[in-house]
């Protein structure tokens, strides 16, 4: 855990946030600036930066959490499709540096 990334004192219960799932490896929490009806924000509970700084052991995570959201659909309430968003630097507007994924759903996205 870093001290001063916004995800870590989430996830040490300093910034409260609305929890949908956690477990050893990662929580699901509401994204407090939706970009879709549903926007839900997986972060791992381990710190790193940026995925080009990712471990071994946190691609495992990753996989974790892509497999978990597939089983937790209906009570994320994206049953309908939903897409996963990961945004890596500043020119992809990362505004935290601590890896996560979005899930934007819950409604017909717009195609990009």
């Amino acid at each position: 855990m870093v001290e001063d990334c916004v995800f870590c004192k989430i996830r040490k219960g300093e910034i409260p946030s609305t929890v949908l799932y956690s477990d050893d490896d990662f929580m699901i929490i509401k994204d407090i600036n939706p970009q879709a009806k549903i926007h839900l924000v997986a972060i791992p509970n381990i710190h790193v930066p940026y995925i080009d700084m990712m471990t071994e052991e946190g691609a495992c995570i990753l996989g974790k959490i892509i497999s978990k959201i597939s089983h937790l659909q209906e009570e994320l309430g994206i049953t309908g499709g939903y897409r996963l968003v990961v945004n890596q630097g500043e020119n992809a507007h990362q505004t935290v540096a601590h890896v996560h994924i979005h899930i934007l759903g819950g409604e017909k996205l717009k195609d990009f």
